[in-house]
């Protein structure tokens, strides 16, 4: 947090500091020059720009404002958070929350009940127009008590915060498509975040969690631009969600070859085959996962040793087992691919078709995942 918060009286004693250039505050900080253009050739590189945008980059921050940004948390697990939190990249996370004020966030700021609220209430008044709400978690409709903050339903604070804001970034699945709580039956109701506003642009960083720097290579690009990334269908940016894992998965060889586990103990898996077999999601899951990877580089699900989900999809929840081969177009793909006139390109084509297919008639039917899936 970026206020001293100092309630009395009703009214905050201390102002914010002087929210100055990010080139003023790094240098305050002692961040030197060979640093901070090693940021802006990562910057670069995670909004997949050229190496000649290094120099603009460099300039745009150099002089960029520290934006308020004020964070709500609804229906979810603090896991979007969590992963924030833990991100690998020191130098990238400190900088990013180093040049923005993050003047409200329930998880991560000193000050509790009337001062926090009264802190979210001054930030939305003194940066009214200019302000980042990031939202991550979904909003229940069918009950407002289903989940309110300060007594203030998730709905209202919503509709109230998004008034003043220049854009909103929705982080997660849940804040992106409603997530775990939307699946079904949806007890509560539960909606995305661009099912609410309409009438304000949404960029959607979806994943159960994020991966961190995806989070805050969009904090990056709008303090840059000051505008919001190029984004696909669904409002995810393409720099993060343009190609699919499968596409960028090193076990991709193995699928063109035929190559399967077919479970998780057998010599395929040891030798690294492709886990398609095994529930894999990858060919209609769009994320950075094969090509950022997680814990400081180290590897991500399917280098684990575990087949996709599929989380930054919409409806994941509820497209069955987790290890049930939802996507098999045949009984026997091995032969379907020996038998592909031009080899595995081919028959990727068609089994991307018949996966996508199959993932939306499981959707539309909401195929339960049991306890005899899991088993399985």
């Amino acid at each position: 947090m970026t206020k001293d918060l100092n309630l009395k009286n009703g009214s905050l004693t201390e102002i914010s500091p002087e929210k100055g250039t990010l080139g003023e505050t790094l240098r305050k900080q002692g961040v030197s020059r060979r640093s901070f253009m090693k940021f802006c050739a990562t910057t670069a590189s995670m909004m997949a720009l050229p190496p000649a945008m290094i120099p603009s980059i460099a300039k745009a921050l150099e002089n960029a404002r520290r934006p308020s940004v004020i964070w709500l948390s609804f229906q979810e697990c603090t896991g979007c958070t969590e992963s924030l939190t833990r991100a690998h990249t020191s130098t990238v996370e400190s900088l990013i929350f180093d040049s923005i004020s993050l003047d409200y966030h329930h998880t991560l700021q000193a000050a509790a009940g009337h001062g926090a609220e009264l802190a979210r209430e001054v930030a939305m008044e003194e940066n009214y127009g200019n302000y980042l709400l990031v939202v991550d978690g979904s909003i229940p409709l069918d009950n407002p008590g289903y989940s309110t903050i300060a007594g203030i339903s998730n709905l209202d604070m919503l509709n109230e915060a998004a008034k003043g804001a220049a854009a909103i970034i929705a982080v997660g699945t849940c804040a992106t498509y409603g997530g775990i709580p939307h699946a079904n039956p949806n007890p509560t109701g539960a909606v995305s975040v661009k099912d609410i506003i309409k009438d304000k642009p949404i960029i959607n960083v979806p994943g159960c969690p994020p991966i961190p720097v995806v989070i805050t290579g969009v904090l990056a690009h709008f303090l840059t631009f000051g505008s919001l990334p190029e984004l696909d269908h669904i409002g995810r940016p393409k720099a993060f969600y343009g190609q699919s894992i499968h596409d960028r998965c090193y076990r991709r060889p193995f699928y063109d070859k035929g190559q399967f586990a077919e479970t998780f103990d057998d010599e395929g898996a040891k030798k690294g085959w492709c886990l398609f077999k095994l529930g894999c999601k990858g060919p209609t899951t769009y994320n950075a996962c094969a090509t950022t990877k997680w814990n400081n580089g180290t590897s991500f699900p399917i280098e684990s040793g575990h087949p996709c989900i599929g989380c930054s999809e919409p409806d994941f929840w509820d497209g069955g087992g987790f290890y049930k081969a939802l996507s098999m177009p045949t009984d026997n793909l091995t032969q379907t691919l020996k038998y592909a006139a031009a080899g595995a390109v081919a028959a990727g084509v068609t089994v991307g078709v018949m996966n996508r297919s199959k993932k939306n008639t499981s959707n539309k039917i909401h195929v339960k995942t049991t306890l005899e899936d899991l088993e399985k």
